[in-house]
């Protein structure tokens, strides 16, 4: 059964890779990817530094309910995440998933808007290196990892570690619940 996945992001700033290659695997699988945004129009992606592709935000985070969706993928870019975090509902609406149990997939600097949803207190988890004491001073552990799986949470480092992220959030879809992916691969 195809299932519904948000893939939750600012207006810009988002890592052009981290949101294509989920959102490919996604599909492929035969699943529904979309684009939650806290505003209308369309999202800027970057590599890295230079503008990339424009997508257009299916449902904002005003109109976005958990039980709507299967899984969350937050992708990252340094901006695309800092800027998200300052959007109190889509904290909330982050913070409403990792409760629900549902799978929740974040990769690089993603984790920011996790630590700002105050939801990896007592959590392992990874992402870019440069958020290691942001998420240990929130709780988290963190440990340097291409893959980490912590109950419904999904984290990964950086665009290298796609393949096994990827593989993470379609393997959690087909199965119900992120902790029954594979171990990772250092």
């Amino acid at each position: 059964m195809a299932k519904r996945v948000a893939f939750l992001v600012a207006s810009e700033g988002i890592e052009q890779v981290e949101l294509t290659e989920p959102w490919k695997a996604v599909t492929d699988a035969g699943h529904e990817a979309v684009v939650v945004s806290p505003e209308s129009g369309e999202v800027q992606m970057f590599n890295h530094l230079d503008k990339g592709d424009t997508k257009p935000v299916d449902v904002t985070v005003a109109d976005a309910k958990v039980e709507d969706f299967d899984a969350l993928v937050l992708p990252g870019g340094v901006a695309n995440p800092d800027n998200l975090r300052t959007h109190e509902g889509a904290v909330a609406l982050v913070r409403d998933f990792v409760a629900s149990g549902r799978p929740v997939a974040a990769i690089c600097h993603a984790p920011w808007t996790l630590i700002e949803a105050d939801v990896v207190k007592g959590r392992r988890l990874t992402s870019w290196p440069s958020l290691q004491t942001d998420l240990r001073n929130a709780g988290g552990e963190w440990v340097d990892e291409s893959l980490v799986v912590d109950g419904n949470l999904i984290t990964s480092r950086n665009p290298d570690d796609l393949p096994d992220f990827c593989g993470a959030v379609v393997e959690a879809l087909e199965h119900g619940s992120a902790a029954a992916t594979a171990a990772p691969s250092a």
